[in-house]
């Protein structure tokens, strides 16, 4: 991929718009509503022992931060994500920690890594976005070492993911022109079939898969609920340039759409996903 497609992709053009700036007004309520798989992935690379670790669509920073403060000295987390606004956030948190933590503003499908350069891939929630994922999954694989590990975190099914859904199904009857979910298309969804990322791992070169589900159970604070639906996911995309009488009605009939999730002061859903491992083979 060249830079021009790197720039101008569906998801660049994404990322670098209406997503990334909800990405990073949500900043807080999204590390919060995460943290469980912050934990996850953080323990993960510390079991591994891994000491120069990329993370993948690493957003704001906050898990490739996690990570960089348990390391050992000497070692290094470089998050890569096509974001610009994003990876500038991710950098001035890094600065104001001095973090053992760099940032790439790029496509990591189509970046040249240095070859054999980390010896453990993390992700979470960042590699279903690949316009072309067998080709980013052997990019990522060239700039591994032999034996580095491949750790990352992917949605099942929309259906076993109600909470992620609620939203745009209520606000549906007034916005008539949110974008259907296609299967397989590069979004929070195209990895939900095992078999497909099972797949795609094996054509971009990885070995001993491991696909496992795994349901983990994720809260924010319920006062963050109305922010939460007005700027994240396809309903939160089209809120942000809608009138405020559109906006005023969207609120009111989505905001009772989340009743069942609601458990005092909290806002409580259950993640259905993937777990997936993979390993870099000699050769």
């Amino acid at each position: 991929m060249d830079g021009a497609q790197q720039r101008d992709g569906e998801q660049a053009l994404l990322w670098n718009g209406s997503s990334g700036r909800a990405w990073i007004e949500m900043q807080d309520v999204i590390d919060t509503m995460f943290r469980r798989f912050e934990n996850l992935l953080a323990g993960a690379v510390s079991a591994a022992g891994a000491s120069e670790v990329l993370e993948v669509g690493c957003g704001t920073g906050g898990l490739t931060l996690a990570i960089a403060r348990q390391l050992e000295a000497g070692g290094r987390c470089t998050g890569i994500d096509i974001s610009e606004a994003m990876i500038a956030m991710a950098r001035e948190r890094a600065a104001r920690e001095s973090a053992r933590a760099s940032f790439v503003c790029a496509d990591a499908q189509g970046h040249v890594f240095d070859r054999a350069s980390f010896d453990m891939i993390i992700s979470r929630f960042g590699v279903m976005f690949f316009e072309d994922p067998v080709m980013a999954f052997a990019n990522l694989r060239r700039a591994t070492r032999v034996d580095a590990e491949l750790r990352f975190v992917a949605w099942r099914d929309a259906a076993e993911n109600s909470f992620m859904t609620a939203a745009e199904r209520a606000a549906a009857p007034l916005l008539p022109s949110l974008p259907p979910r296609r299967p397989d298309a590069p979004g929070q969804f195209g990895f939900a079939d095992r078999h497909r990322v099972r797949a795609i791992l094996e054509q971009g070169g990885w070995a001993e898969i491991d696909i496992r589900p795994i349901d983990v159970a994720c809260s924010f604070a319920e006062n963050e609920l109305v922010r939460y639906l007005t700027w994240l996911g396809p309903v939160g995309r089209v809120l942000q340039d809608a009138d405020e009488q559109t906006r005023a009605q969207v609120v009111d009939k989505v905001r009772g759409a989340f009743d069942p999730f609601v458990v005092g002061d909290e806002v409580s859903f259950t993640a259905a996903c993937w777990m997936v491992r993979a390993r870099a083979p000699a050769g």
